[in-house]
């Protein structure tokens, strides 16, 4: 398996090409991926858990929002269930491996080396990338500090970016239910060695009342999300050098179910690059990235007294506001790796970065003392990082290393008083980590078509700027931040038996993560409204289990795929109640899509989700009861360029929990779409 050099040349060739017309669903040869180990490895040889989500895997999904298509994939969630159309930025961190998420995500998510987690929370901003930019997903399971860092401790997720191969376009629209509308717009072109490439989209819904009908006052309102993104990019390629320049913008503006909670988010990001084919099969990768953000939230308290003389309203009948924020941040990032095939079963790979964000956060209050407060944070994390991997006949060795020096720095925060700004007591915490994260894996073919695989890892979170700083209210649950924190450390391991055949793939593990000082959002009064939490370091958290994955073609008219995953996550140590539930993690999930092709009938997608109970707080008080949602997916091509579709998400109508803190907020109702689908040149 040297030949992993090779089989990286031939997936690249392949994949450019963004969702190719199909006639029949065609079987998968081995697949290969560079995510897991910065390294090509097939399926049967990695040591990790991984799954890839193909463009036509996304693009026939009933679901909107990328977040909602990725739940495809058993174990992965937001910290909350409901989806990011009508959830509030700071609940969409992504969790995997049942290790659950706060507002921040435990899960990194990255495009082309580059990291996309907000630079100020940490969460996920879902429609940030045009939908049509898009070709696939890679989700790699299990902590990967090694090689990518911070937040890598329940994985990866990897966006894989469409290039410009030839002179083509394609526009996608829908619109349907809650005046849901999806408008995405691709262009590229290539001339020589020259290559252009732009997107666009317009993402939006009307939404719903999430608070349950039972539950709801004149206070209520839709909670609703209206967006914008865009994306440039350049490239030159010839002979053994890329080298490319790209752009993106993205404007949302949220509504969050009352008429003064909303937030609005401007992001620019812009990086540029270089990969080279250097002599012997060597590889050089180069990345030079940066964003600039604008974060604008409101908050408030909910009142039961009488709205406007209202003597008739006794439940959630007014609303007071309590704060503005306005948050702006610059980031900065590097990094580079080199492979180095140093024996034809030897591959050497090394790399540094550095990623430097700063932040500014202004805050008025409107009750008490109605304090004016500005906050500056430095972060920065520097590291270097090495890796071998041995591929002596059936076996897959694979060791590495990651050093890295984490800092908070250059805090200060002042106060607006009536001579004018002046410092506050309690200036920000100075920090400063040093921080090693290995991991060894290994892996035994058996055969032509089963392998062994097992690994173990060390991994980290370090606290977001929000975390340490930000105090954060979703619905009825305000969580004050915490200066004192200290950087999340994991252990972990798993094993696992693969099988690969003509006829499809699976994939079964048993996993085990314990991550100390998890910081954790700690109720503080269940009884005050809104809720108090306050993030600290507690214990240790622990999530064991099984999963299983698989793909499979029975016939090559249909195919199957989904999993199941089991999830023994609990507080394992700590001044919590140690065997209490994580918060937002069910014990069972499990997905089963079913797509069914023809030529000349078009395609159907049938997408099942089951999910067990979980608990909506830490302290298991308030639970959301399990549930079994179906969403369909149907097309109908129209000669070669034109594509009819419809699709439907919770087809059964099913009231799913979303939250319970202490009201009770629903999911997505049953919603209808139709659109169409315009290709033309090549792809």
């Amino acid at each position: 398996m040297c030949g992993g050099l090779a089989l990286l040349t031939t997936v690249s060739a392949s994949s450019q090409s963004s969702a190719p017309q199909q006639k029949r669903i065609t079987p998968r040869t081995e697949q290969v991926t560079v995510t897991a180990y910065r390294a090509p490895l097939g399926e049967l040889e990695s040591p990790a858990s991984t799954r890839t989500l193909t463009g036509q895997a996304l693009r026939s999904s009933a679901a909107v929002t990328l977040d909602d298509q990725m739940r495809q994939v058993p174990g992965v969630e937001l910290f909350r269930r409901s989806s990011s159309l009508v959830a509030n930025p700071t609940s969409q961190g992504i969790s995997l491996r049942g290790l659950g998420s706060t507002s921040a995500s435990r899960t990194l998510v990255t495009e082309d080396d580059v990291p996309l987690n907000d630079p100020v929370g940490g969460w996920i901003h879902w429609q940030e990338q045009p939908e049509l930019s898009i070709r696939g997903m890679e989700v790699v399971r299990g902590g990967a500090s090694d090689l990518y860092g911070s937040s890598a401790i329940g994985g990866v997720l990897s966006i894989l970016p469409v290039r410009p191969t030839a002179t083509g376009g394609e526009l996608r629209s829908s619109y349907g239910g809650q005046g849901t509308y999806d408008e995405s717009l691709l262009l590229h072109t290539r001339r020589g060695a020259w290559g252009l490439l732009g997107a666009g989209g317009l993402l939006g819904t009307d939404g719903y009342i999430q608070e349950a009908p039972w539950q709801r006052g004149p206070v209520d309102q839709a909670s609703n999300v209206h967006s914008q993104n865009a994306l440039v990019l350049a490239e030159h390629d010839r002979g053994p050098l890329r080298v490319f320049l790209r752009g993106t913008g993205f404007d949302e503006a949220r509504h969050n179910g009352t008429p003064y909670q909303m937030n609005q988010t401007r992001l620019f990001r812009y990086a540029s690059g270089a990969d080279w084919q250097g002599p012997r099969n060597g590889a050089l990768t180069l990345r030079l990235y940066g964003s600039d953000e604008r974060y604008r939230q409101t908050f408030s308290n909910l009142s039961n007294l009488p709205l406007f003389g209202n003597s008739a309203c006794s439940y959630r009948c007014g609303e007071t506001p309590t704060k503005l924020t306005r948050t702006a941040d610059n980031e900065l990032g590097a990094s580079a790796h080199w492979s180095q095939p140093l024996a034809p079963a030897l591959l050497l790979v090394a790399g540094a970065d550095a990623h430097d964000v700063r932040v500014w956060d202004l805050e008025q209050l409107f009750t008490g003392s109605k304090l004016l407060t500005n906050l500056g944070d430095h972060q920065r994390d520097s590291a270097a990082w090495a890796e071998i991997m041995a591929t002596p006949g059936p076996w897959t060795l694979i060791a590495s290393g990651r050093m890295d020096w984490f800092q908070n720095y250059d805090g200060h925060q002042v106060m607006w008083t009536s001579t004018g700004w002046k410092p506050v007591a309690a200036q920000p915490t100075q920090r400063d980590e040093r921080l090693f994260d290995p991991r060894l894996g290994i892996s035994r073919r058996l055969g032509a078509h089963w392998a062994l695989s097992a690994s173990g890892f060390r991994a980290f979170r370090a606290p977001t700027p929000s975390e340490l700083y930000r105090s954060t209210q979703v619905g009825d649950k305000l969580t004050k931040a915490n200066a004192n924190l200290l950087s999340e450390r994991a252990t972990g391991w798993e094993a696992g038996l693969a099988t690969q055949r003509r006829w499809g793939s699976v994939r079964g593990s048993y996993f085990l993560t314990q991550v100390n000082r998890p910081i954790t959002a700690y109720t503080v009064n269940p009884t005050s409204s809104p809720i108090l939490l306050q993030r600290e370091n507690l214990g240790q958290i622990e999530s064991k289990g099984v999963s299983l994955d698989f793909e499979l073609l029975p016939q090559p008219w249909i195919a199957l795929d989904g999993g199941y995953q089991y999830a023994h996550a609990v507080v394992s140590r700590g001044s919590q109640d140690p065997g209490k539930w994580i918060p937002e993690v069910a014990r069972n999930m499990a997905t089963l899509n079913v797509r069914l092709q023809q030529s000349r009938l078009g395609l159907l997608t049938l997408q099942s989700r089951l999910s067990g109970r979980q608990y909506d707080d830490d302290t298991n008080t308030y639970l959301l009861h399990g549930y079994f949602r179906l969403d369909a997916f149907a097309s109908h091509q129209l000669g070669s360029r034109v594509e009819l579709f419809a699709s439907g998400e919770n087809l059964l109508n099913r009231d799913i929990e979303d939250s319970k803190t202490p009201t009770t907020t629903l999911g997505m109702p049953r919603v209808a779409r139709v659109g169409f689908r315009v290709r033309v040149g090549r792809p």
